[in-house]
């Protein structure tokens, strides 16, 4: 036997994904003032007193609309395999994160271009976090100069502002090597050419900073006294 209670809400998420997506089609062809409540409702042949019980009000579809935009950016990402190259991975998703935006101005607006702090979808937490994932790997293999989050965060905001700034100007105008020339210099602000040690893994990176640990001037002599002996520890594990 059906569960009525199944098929409401199965109704309800086609209703909610339809209007979604025609949503879409009018911010990609007439821009975020094309989203009036009343304009989503005509085009996807329902009523406004819907979208409210769905979206709760109109900033609840932009929203939806925006998380819709995401979860579709994802998807690309997800189909392009990271290079073995960490590095080459990191320019290869900046790649298609200024393509992204250049093809969907409207949308990437939306997605980017109205932040609010401490608030992000869950599409947008995870487009950031497959962001940190790419920082992860060029620090695993030991060729990130700053912390990961910073690299991130500064890859973040590289990335946005380059395609904002393309958007502004005129189609004719718009210079392929500013992307180029801004991948590179920020790619070259948070890496290395070579690895920081030259075998991987922890016990050799314990072992280069062990070496350093005397000129950490930040830290206390009882605080390198202490991490001074996990180093030992770390690189002792890796060399019995």
């Amino acid at each position: 036997m059906s569960d009525p209670e199944s098929e409401a809400a199965s109704g309800r998420d086609r209703t909610r994904a339809h209007i979604v997506s025609v949503a879409a089609r009018l911010l990609a062809s007439g821009g975020r003032d094309a989203l009036s409540t009343r304009a989503v409702a005509s085009a996807a042949g329902t009523q406004a007193p819907t979208i409210y019980r769905l979206f709760g009000d109109k900033e609840g579809l932009l929203d939806a609309v925006a998380e819709y935009g995401f979860s579709s950016y994802l998807q690309d990402k997800k189909a392009s395999p990271p290079a073995d190259d960490p590095v080459e991975a990191l320019r290869a998703g900046w790649d298609l994160h200024v393509g992204f935006g250049l093809a969907n101005p409207a949308l990437f607006s939306l997605m980017y271009g109205d932040p609010t702090p401490g608030r992000r979808s869950p599409a947008a937490v995870a487009a950031f976090r497959m962001l940190g994932e790419r920082i992860h790997a060029i620090a695993a293999a030991g060729r990130l100069k700053v912390g990961e989050r910073l690299a991130a965060d500064l890859l973040h905001a590289a990335g946005c502002g380059t395609v904002f700034t393309l958007l502004a100007l005129p189609e004719e105008r718009r210079d392929p090597r500013l992307s180029e020339v801004a991948r590179d210099a920020a790619i070259a602000a948070i890496t290395t050419d070579a690895p920081a040690v030259e075998t991987p893994g922890p016990a050799a990176a314990a072992m280069a900073l062990r070496a350093a640990l005397p000129d950490a001037t930040a830290l206390t002599d009882g605080e390198r006294h202490v991490l001074g002996e996990w180093l030992d520890r770390l690189a002792a594990d890796g060399s019995g």
